[in-house]
């Protein structure tokens, strides 16, 4: 129901009324011109009328690059299997790194461990839920497994901004290529992009910005895989196994 504009009245509500005009001024003047307040500052920067982009500062991630541009209501996302690290295999990761420093000074250690299961992908914020509800449906008739991890590998990212010195998985490779096949399906579901074809699991140990391939790989690499076999013969570290079930 609208509100009616409320009106005064004087006493001599009709005799005023036949000698005003149209804007209510006395016939033969001419309506004077309303005067609009001004709106304070605080009122107009209230609502702006352009969103600003989010600041997508380099520096406070590390020098990492977006492989896409944010974009407000999409959330990037990837599968993966978390791995729990031992003291052993801190110790082994320690050992690679202070080597590996010697060739390329900017790696850094990774402070969690995971095998992924899937590429970077974009979900909607509305999919999320049903996402995460099709993983689960396609995982519920995995088996649980056992998977070894103990060849020094270095890898990059598709745009070639990241390094990475990571472990291949030798044991267990069918059984993540399963694991993907169900994860796969589901990307499909939603129209995302499914895994690599010829997919190399690993577990990543420390990375660096840029391309560093050329300075990690060959000698430097034969001499991490010497350390990784040296401290597993004289029994400072045990094969990197796991169990692993998916969640």
């Amino acid at each position: 129901m609208s509100a009616a504009p409320l009106v005064g009245y004087s006493s001599s509500g009709s005799e005023d009324e036949a000698e005003t005009g149209a804007g209510g001024c006395p016939r033969g003047q001419s309506p004077v011109p309303s005067q609009r307040l001004p709106v304070p500052d605080s009122v107009l920067h209230m609502f702006p009328g352009t969103e600003e982009a989010p600041e997508d500062d380099s520096a406070k991630h590390g020098g990492r690059v977006r492989t896409f541009p944010h974009e407000r209501g999409n959330w990037a996302t990837h599968v993966y299997t978390p791995y729990e690290a031992r003291e052993d295999f801190l110790e082994l990761l320690d050992a690679l790194l202070l080597h590996a420093q010697t060739y390329v000074p900017r790696l850094v250690r990774m402070e969690v461990f995971h095998l992924s299961l899937s590429q970077n992908v974009v979900l909607r914020h509305h999919w999320i839920l049903p996402f995460v509800q099709a993983l689960k449906d396609r995982m519920a008739s995995c088996q649980r497994f056992c998977f070894t991890a103990n060849r020094v590998k270095i890898y990059t990212n598709q745009e070639k901004t990241r390094t990475f010195v990571g472990l291949e998985v030798t044991s267990g490779h069918t059984q993540f290529l399963d694991l993907v096949s169900e994860v796969d399906r589901v990307m499909e579901e939603f129209d995302l992009t499914t895994f690599y074809q010829d997919p190399s699991f690993h577990i990543s140990l420390a990375w660096c910005v840029g391309d560093a391939r050329l300075q990690l790989e060959g000698q430097c690499l034969r001499e991490l895989q010497g350390i990784h076999f040296l401290l597993c013969k004289i029994g400072v570290i045990g094969p990197t196994l796991q169990d692993c079930r998916a969640d």
